[in-house]
């Protein structure tokens, strides 16, 4: 095979590069937040004694599971735009992003619940913690605490899962790789640089997530447990 590197002729689209990749970070800050908040909520919703509350949070979360990303890409883009309800494209690549890690998060808080033991929500009952207390002090961040690794990697799959917004035209890396693709026709060279981009930004958000993890979780730290 032979095959004449060019990669001269991406040079003049390094600012669309950067663009693209700050759009994706973005779009991943926002999806992290708000799909974080959507997980926990979907946790405590499935722990309920509410039955129609905890059938509604299971029914969510196994709809998101088991469905293509792509078609639920789809579905709130196009699907709903013929329903009368057009968003934004952006917009509609975040809001799929948030319900769609909001769904997996969910699982993971939940797992991470449902090893507290018992005894100890039973001893802060008996103190006389309000419920409120008990979920946020007893249950809920010692759950975060030791799902933390698997939380990060959810939200760097999800990074990485963000390049099927391209399919909507959301100006994310993928979608500026398919652009300047167009114009050089130099493939090779432009999907290399694309692939280096986003293994740098999964090693950046890996990280940031430790970098944020010696703060929430100073016991670890000092215990010396990764994180």
């Amino acid at each position: 095979m032979r095959y004449r590197f060019d990669f001269e002729a991406l040079a003049e689209y390094w600012p669309d590069f950067l663009m693209g990749a700050l759009t994706t970070l973005e779009m991943t800050a926002v999806a992290t937040v708000l799909g974080l908040l959507i997980g926990i909520l979907c946790a405590v919703g499935r722990r309920s004694p509410r039955a129609w509350l905890s059938r509604l949070c299971g029914g969510y979360v196994e709809t998101v599971r088991n469905t293509p990303y792509l078609i639920q890409v789809f579905f709130l883009y196009f699907g709903l735009a013929s329903a009368g309800l057009r968003l934004p494209v952006l917009t509609a690549a975040i809001l799929t992003l948030v319900v769609n890690v909001g769904a997996y998060t969910g699982e993971i808080v939940r797992a991470g619940m449902d090893t507290i033991p018992p005894g100890q929500v039973e001893a802060a009952e008996a103190l006389g913690l309000t419920r409120a207390q008990i979920y946020r002090d007893i249950i809920l961040r010692p759950a975060l605490e030791r799902v933390y690794p698997a939380l990060t990697s959810q939200f760097v799959l999800m990074m990485l899962a963000s390049s099927v917004t391209s399919q909507i035209s959301a100006e994310e890396l993928t979608a500026v790789a398919n652009n300047i693709t167009s114009i050089t026709f130099r493939s090779f060279e432009t999907y290399l640089v694309v692939a280096v981009l986003y293994l740098l930004l999964a090693l950046l958000l890996k990280l940031a997530f430790h970098a944020l993890a010696q703060i929430l979780f100073p016991r670890r730290r000092r215990l010396g447990t990764a994180l």
